[in-house]
């Protein structure tokens, strides 16, 4: 199975060409560039697919990051990739940015707790095992609870909420998806219908219902 994964979701424009079958990356491109995905991303999946040796022709399902993260940048990915799979009759699968970051930690041999700084005193979590199978779903939880769970000495924690533990107004970095480890999730995920947003918090722009102008 060829795999075109894509990652918007964060500061990275990001795509990636992998083979599941043989369990080999073929070729990636990634940018950081925190806005404009929607300028970037088909040149960025042009670039993948030409350092894979591969066309688009030849893909045969599409993995995309489906949040929590940018809600712009989420909303560009999930579209272009259901986009690309209906045109070429293919499947599409949805990724949670959560599961990335416990693939892209180091193995300690201990349950862990995927963590993203949400901001506004909210945390983006999810627990897994030490084998990093889910062991909750993706939740947003208060930065105090994250604290009393993290502090049990339970978890292994990772993402950019770790920073928030030590000092509570840090300025956290940014996360980052690994699009290699998105590419590989895509070619193990089971099929669930197209893929939709994960945002776990609503929108920050909100129509102003109250100053609605009536018609006549």
């Amino acid at each position: 199975m060829i795999v075109l994964a894509i990652d918007t979701a964060g500061v990275d424009c990001s795509a990636a060409v992998y083979d599941g079958t043989a369990g080999r990356l073929l070729g990636e491109c990634s940018e950081m560039i925190g806005r404009g995905h929607a300028e970037k991303l088909m040149a960025t999946i042009d670039a993948a697919l030409d350092a894979a040796s591969i066309d688009l022709a030849a893909v045969d399902r599409i993995a995309v990051t489906v949040g929590p993260g940018s809600f712009t940048g989420i909303r560009v990915g999930v579209a272009a990739a259901r986009g690309l799979a209906l045109s070429l009759g293919i499947e599409a699968v949805g990724i949670s940015t959560l599961p990335v970051l416990a693939h892209m930690a180091a193995d300690e041999g201990a349950p862990l707790l995927a963590a993203m700084d949400a901001k506004r005193g909210e945390i983006y979590l999810q627990r897994f095992s030490a084998a990093r199978e889910p062991l909750s779903t993706a939740e947003m939880g208060t930065l105090d609870d994250f604290k009393v769970l993290a502090a049990s000495g339970a978890w292994q924690v990772t993402g950019s909420a770790r920073q928030l533990l030590s000092d509570p107004g840090a300025a956290t970095e940014t996360d980052r998806f690994a699009i290699a480890v998105v590419a590989k999730l895509g070619a193990e995920a089971k099929a669930a219908g197209k893929p939709k947003p994960l945002y776990l918090r609503g929108p920050d722009a909100k129509p102003q219902t109250g100053f609605a102008v009536s018609r006549a």
